[in-house]
């Protein structure tokens, strides 16, 4: 009797634990000028002793022109599939999230990950969605064109890298991924990774082209590691992809130089002005989010000296974004009132 228990629970736990693998940082986006699509990510999960049968790159799923969808932190291949049939029948990133969560395929919502960018008539759409179960530290940083997200992780600093790295990157977008990546590169990234010495156990990349089949993108590289054996993933990926591919400066071109933008007065009060060299004005749009990444206003730049208004907007910190091209750039500002 004994030995039929311990049989059932060992066979319960397989069973069982794919559903519950936490996966941790990633990032997914879009490039409206080329229609590609990517996915990038790294985790502490061993891969190679406790699920050999998962692909490096399960947690990305990319629909080629269409947009591409990271689903981690207890992991459901059913959950991912419902995201991809909700996207494919033209469901924007937010409304694939908000059906996610009132349709989880365990009814259990809080504990999922997800990261969304799409191409909506021609135009980047991106969501988030942390639930309040998921390990901490936990968070997502919703941009333009990109969406990053982590759980188990050292910090908000490993987002805050990602993105900046991201966003500096003057190359592609498998580029731009696999700088995302690099930023995220520091001993225990994720966190059950700091007696290992590295970030993570796994990384990939991959990136669709508008053309390519479902489940075949042009660019899909990973690299999966042994726990104990003190191999950084993401340095391995990166050999494997500086080999692989050329970083070219189509599509997302950068244009912003961000230490030439100034914005004043700090702390702003009814207004602030912000100024941008001149040759970053054309065909250049601003947009200023509160901390909940919930758009407040947003206008074209036609001037290298501009104001926007905040009278009626509560004291805090605001976000500004200036987008030119497809490159975007941020200033934290403060209002008091």
């Amino acid at each position: 009797m004994k030995q039929a228990l311990q049989l059932f629970l060992i066979v319960f736990f397989l069973v069982t634990r794919p559903a519950i693998a936490q996966d941790t940082f990633s990032i997914v986006a879009v490039d409206t000028v080329t229609g590609e699509v990517g996915s990038a990510g790294a985790s502490c999960v061993d891969l190679i002793a406790v699920f050999p049968n998962y692909a490096i790159d399960f947690l990305g799923d990319l629909l080629p022109g269409v947009g591409a969808i990271n689903t981690q932190a207890s992991y459901l291949a059913n959950n991912q599939n419902n995201a991809r049939t909700r996207m494919l029948a033209g469901d924007t990133p937010s409304q694939i999230i908000s059906w996610l969560v009132a349709n989880d395929a365990q009814f259990n919502p809080a504990s999922r990950q997800y990261g969304i960018a799409a191409i909506v008539n021609g135009s980047a759409q991106t969501e988030g969605y942390t639930g309040t179960s998921c390990f901490n530290y936990k968070n997502h940083i919703a941009g333009v064109n990109y969406c990053i997200q982590g759980n188990i992780l050292l910090g908000q600093s490993v987002l805050d890298s990602m993105e900046q790295r991201f966003l500096a990157e003057p190359g592609d977008l498998a580029c731009k991924l696999m700088a995302a990546l690099q930023g995220a590169k520091v001993t225990g990234a994720d966190t059950r990774c700091t007696s290992n010495g590295t970030s993570s156990l796994f990384a990939f990349v991959k990136v669709s082209q508008p053309g390519d089949p479902y489940g075949s993108p042009s660019l899909s590289l990973g690299v999966k590691t042994p726990s104990n054996a003190q191999i950084e993933p993401i340095d391995s990926l990166q050999t494997i992809f500086t080999a692989t591919h050329t970083c070219t400066t189509t599509g997302l071109i950068p244009t912003f130089v961000e230490d030439a933008i100034q914005v004043f007065p700090i702390p702003a009060r009814g207004s602030i002005t912000v100024l941008v060299p001149d040759q970053q004005c054309v065909n250049a749009t601003y947009s200023l989010f509160d901390n909940q990444q919930r758009l407040l206003t947003s206008g074209s730049v036609t001037s290298d000296r501009f104001e926007i208004e905040i009278a009626s907007t509560a004291s805090g910190i605001y976000i500004l974004q200036l987008e030119q091209q497809g490159k975007s750039v941020r200033k934290k500002v403060v209002l008091e009132k």
